[in-house]
């Protein structure tokens, strides 16, 4: 592939890239963040693209682990021992017909990772259970096997068969994320 198409491909990727980084993360600077060093890192690694394989497969692949691997970081840290930031952050509904749908994003980021990170690329960002197991990295009936763990267990707790915390900052973190995830 020439240098010109490449980058060309990479900047046309970058809407994808930019929406499912912040889907992931909940967080517009840390997307940034994640989606420029996922173009650093393709730009440095350009000779291990497969020209023909699906490139924003590729990308999203990269930005996934750079997401982890910074995530991994970030739990070794500690910000706000005592909480007391965290509480600030917290609001209560202020009008009742709202609070089904905040319990539903709050449900949303009780779901582990990787059936979260599922459910937002098949059901909110529109990719097929074959290009999501790509950039997933796993078989089809993994993400096939998730995303139906993840309706399942979202199902649960909705209908209070399973207790959860439900939160100001767990639902718009949620709600973020399905934003962007539509924004694609």
């Amino acid at each position: 592939m020439n240098s010109a198409r490449f980058k060309q491909d990479l900047v046309d990727a970058i809407p994808r890239l930019r929406a499912f980084a912040r889907s992931i993360s909940g967080d517009r600077d840390r997307a940034d963040d994640l989606v420029q060093e996922t173009l650093a890192k393709a730009i440095a690694n350009k000779d291990k693209f497969t020209e023909g394989t699906n490139l924003t497969a590729w990308l999203i692949t990269i930005l996934r682990n750079q997401y982890y691997s910074v995530g991994r970081k970030l739990q070794r840290e500690v910000a706000d021992p005592d909480g007391e930031h965290a509480a600030t952050l917290e609001s209560k509904p202020q009008q009742p017909e709202h609070l089904e749908l905040k319990d539903f994003l709050s449900a949303l980021q009780v779901l582990p990772d990787d059936q979260r990170e599922a459910l937002i690329l098949i059901g909110a960002s529109g990719f097929s259970y074959e290009e999501a197991a790509d950039i997933l990295g796993v078989k089809v009936g993994t993400v096939k096997s998730r995303v139906s763990r993840a309706r399942l267990r979202l199902e649960e707790l909705m209908n209070g068969n399973e207790k959860f915390e439900r939160s100001e900052l767990a639902a718009a973190q949620s709600a973020s994320l399905i934003q962007n995830a539509l924004s694609v």
